[in-house]
């Protein structure tokens, strides 16, 4: 029996409508409009198009689209200043840097004078922090919302027995330390990780932020398990993820698709945490 699909589509469409709401009602009660602040320096394509959805997404969301854009040629200093002023704007209750940044550019050192509080990335070493300490924060988009999916798909986290492969500081790490949060035995494989299938076969729940095109096949997968594949690649045929879903749909309970898994989530998240960094920093609150 085919998998089951993780639809991060339509999820993120019922995420993008509760923020709309929380957006609607966070203004009647007499706050002011959650406004997102994305930075995008010089010209990449790919960056143009993921920070064009962002901005997209919130305007429909009903929040204001504080978009500011920088050349290639910007130094360190002329971005740092920007964000410093983001930083000091009430109006605006989120930044995102759009990564990556021009090879010239500090990228950890820009992202580290967001204030935690405007963080809607949650890249900040402030960020982490208050993740790692299980504290009120906000958190890193993807895994965010790959929590939110298994969460809309009733996936058993307590006593689960969790694999991530993959430690990336934006993905691997914060995905572990929510599940581990949440009361699954966490396993995080990386590169140098011995017999990664064997390994992944333990997992009731297996979480593939790699990087790698259809690293994980069937045979790193146990009947029934719930796949969340994180990666996405642009192949001959079209989009593909980190998992080789034609066979591992054939043995997985839950699969989520590339595209339409997690792609729509990240996106979905980064409007919930700016409505929730608005509302923290509500004086009224």
């Amino acid at each position: 029996m085919a998998a089951g699909t993780l639809d991060g589509t339509a999820l993120a469409r019922q995420v993008r409508e509760e923020v709309a709401k929380g957006v609607a009602a966070h203004q009647a009660a007499g706050g002011g409009v959650p406004g997102l602040a994305t930075v995008l320096v010089g010209d990449d394509p790919a960056s143009e198009v993921y920070v064009r959805n962002k901005r997209r997404q919130c305007v429909q969301a009903g929040m204001l689209d504080l978009h500011r854009r920088l050349p290639a040629t910007a130094g360190q200093a002329e971005v740092a200043e920007l964000i410093d002023e983001l930083a000091a704007d009430p109006a605006v209750s989120g930044i995102l840097l759009q990564l990556p940044l021009p090879a010239h550019l500090d990228a950890q050192a820009l992202i580290e004078r967001i204030p935690a509080a405007k963080d809607v990335d949650g890249l900040t070493t402030a960020s982490a922090g208050l993740l790692a300490q299980g504290r009120p924060g906000l958190r890193p988009c993807t895994p965010a919302g790959v929590m939110r999916m298994l969460d809309a798909y009733d996936v058993l986290l307590t006593g689960a027995n969790a694999v991530v492969v993959g430690r990336s500081v934006l993905v691997g790490q914060p995905m572990s330390r929510l599940l581990l949060q949440r009361d699954a035995t966490v396993t995080v494989c990386h590169s140098r990780t011995r017999d990664l299938a064997e390994v992944c076969r333990r997992a009731d729940i297996l979480v593939v932020a790699a990087g790698k095109p259809g690293i994980i096949g069937a045979d790193a997968v146990a009947p029934g398990a719930t796949v969340i594949d994180v990666g996405i690649h642009r192949g001959p045929d079209g989009l593909l993820g980190d998992v080789d879903a034609g066979p591992v749909a054939e043995v997985a309970g839950l699969l989520s698709p590339v595209p339409g898994g997690v792609g729509p989530m990240t996106i979905a998240m980064l409007l919930a945490n700016t409505l929730a960094a608005a509302t923290a920093a509500d004086p009224r609150n």
